[in-house]
């Protein structure tokens, strides 16, 4: 009896060889990196409320998106996306791209980030000493454009953080930043915090934790999530109007805040926002830097203003507990920008501004 011909269609032979020893130097890199420190704030002033602040910048690449790197690699690599010699493509303000540079380079593949006019000189020299190349973009609004264009023409892969970012990391557990954070504050006086604070960014860190949260029964009756984003970024706006929105949007606060709304952005895990002022953003980095005698990046301030709104919020209505954010990355990548005096004053943020925009 004969058969009629099935339909078939081959995709390319994964190099099984090849991913299975990137797959494995990812891994490897992981085992040896420690858990990042958690901070306690000495705030006297606030007694009976507790202030932690998760160090991220610890991490080999410096920051908050070593994580999300990790995630994003071994998605592409497992979803057969990232292949010998197919360049990486990311559209970034600087430190998931030097996070995704630190990767390129371990596994041995090309990496170029697309990076809007204005990003810390700081941050693209750490892209390059990882091995990755820079594109330059006049405006955050056409990066995304940008790496579509460059992969389609390099045969490249735009590993796109801000769609991806929710999809790649597993939020369940397998020590992500909120199974390691919950462990972390198990032995201090208030074990599950009233709030965790957390920039919008790409939404990756939001939805991880929200999730975690909700996934928890014993967690999720007594911890809520607040989302801070500079103010004028469409998160914030969408999130309180449900409208889709799209704008022109540009902040010195590099990492957080979008001209539109990421794809990983999950609204409903998220139980709060702030929007936060650029300039009470820097202030509260510069205030920090002499609590902690260490310098920070601009969205480790974002934060804390967020975490100092939820404070004041709590004293007021008499609760006790405890506050977690994070320090998303070091301060010396910003030396010439927000830390220098001589930049803050050409931007319009001088020392009266700073004063009158934070009070802790």
């Amino acid at each position: 009896m004969s058969h009629a011909p099935l339909d078939e269609i081959a995709h390319p032979e994964v190099d099984r060889a090849w991913l299975t020893r990137a797959v494995g130097a990812i891994e490897a890199d992981a085992n040896r990196s420690a858990d990042t420190h958690l901070v306690k704030l000495p705030m006297p002033e606030r007694a009976g409320i507790d202030i932690y602040l998760k160090d991220e910048s610890s991490h080999p690449s410096g920051s908050l998106k070593h994580r999300l790197a990790r995630s994003l690699f071994l998605y592409g690599l497992c979803n057969g996306w990232i292949r010998p010699d197919r360049p990486v493509i990311e559209a970034s303000s600087g430190s998931t791209a030097i996070s995704e540079a630190y990767f390129a380079q371990l596994i041995g593949v090309p990496f170029v980030a697309v990076v809007p006019v204005g990003t810390a000189q700081a941050k693209l020299d750490a892209i390059r000493a990882y091995g990755g190349t820079v594109q330059t973009e006049r405006c955050a609004n056409t990066v995304v454009a940008a790496c579509r264009k460059l992969a389609a023409y390099t045969g490249g892969i735009f590993l796109d953080q801000f769609t991806n970012a929710e999809r790649a990391t597993d939020w369940r557990g397998n020590n992500n930043i909120a199974e390691s954070l919950f462990a972390q504050m198990a032995r201090e006086p208030h074990p599950l915090p009233a709030w965790i604070v957390v920039g919008a960014g790409t939404g990756g860190t939001s939805a991880t934790v929200g999730r975690y949260i909700r996934y928890n029964p014993r967690i999720v009756t007594h911890t809520r999530l607040c989302v801070v984003d500079p103010l004028g970024s469409a998160i914030y706006d969408q999130y309180q109007s449900g409208a889709a929105l799209h704008r022109d949007f540009r902040s010195p606060v590099e990492g957080i805040g979008r001209p539109d709304v990421p794809g990983s952005f999950i609204p409903s895990v998220v139980d709060r926002m702030i929007a936060v002022p650029d300039t009470a953003s820097i202030a509260a980095m510069l205030w920090l830097e002499k609590k902690l005698r260490r310098r920070c990046g601009p969205s480790t301030g974002t934060n804390i203003v967020g975490v100092m709104h939820l404070a004041q919020e709590m004293s007021a209505q008499g609760r006790t507990g405890s506050i977690v954010t994070l320090i998303c990355d070091g301060g010396e990548r910003y030396g010439d920008t927000v830390y220098a005096p001589r930049w803050r004053t050409e931007n319009g943020i001088g020392s009266d501004a700073l004063a009158a925009a934070w009070t802790a």
